[in-house]
C-alpha cells in the first residue's frame, strides 16, 4: 500500500548466475540473497570439511551482499542448510566468528543438497534506500 505522494521502488536484480538466479535482489529497503554454495571464483567446490565451506559461502554470501550496497551487518536473517548435523560446532564456530555483533536471526536444517556440499546460505538483510 503507497501512501499519497510515495512511489514505489522497483525490484533490482544483482550479479549473475549460470542457473537462473539473481545472486541477490533488492525489494525497496530490503536485499535478499540467494542460497550461497561453496564454490571459489573459478566455479569449483572448495577443498576440504564444513569449515573452509563454511567460510567460502560466508564469503560468497558477503559478496553477493556487495552488489547490493550492502555489508554483514545489514543481514537480518540467514537459513542454513547443513548436509549433516554432526558439523552443527564447527560451522557455528565460523559463522560466530562473520557475525560476531548483534547476530541475525537464524534457521538451520539438516538436509540433502542439491550437489555434493556440507552447507548452503540465504540471507536478508535490511538497508534503507
Amino acid at each position: 500500500m503507497l501512501f499519497e505522494g510515495e512511489q514505489s521502488l522497483p525490484k533490482q536484480c544483482f550479479g549473475t548466475s549460470h542457473v537462473p538466479l539473481s545472486p541477490a535482489v533488492r525489494a525497496g529497503d530490503m536485499v535478499y540473497v540467494s542460497g550461497q554454495v561453496p564454490v571459489g571464483s573459478d566455479g569449483a567446490v572448495v577443498t576440504g570439511g564444513i569449515v573452509e565451506q563454511t567460510e567460502q559461502v560466508l564469503s560468497n554470501v558477503q559478496a553477493a551482499l556487495a552488489l547490493a550496497g550492502c555489508t554483514m551487518d545489514d543481514v537480518v536473517k540467514t537459513t542454513v542448510w547443513l548436509e549433516d548435523a554432526r558439523d552443527f560446532g564447527a560451522f557455528n564456530a565460523v559463522y560466530a566468528r562473520h557475525f560476531a555483533k548483534d547476530p541475525p536471526a537464524r534457521t538451520t536444517v539438516e538436509s540433502r543438497l542439491m550437489i555434493d556440499i556440507k552447507i548452503e546460505v540465504e540471507a536478508v538483510a535490511y538497508r534503507p534506500v
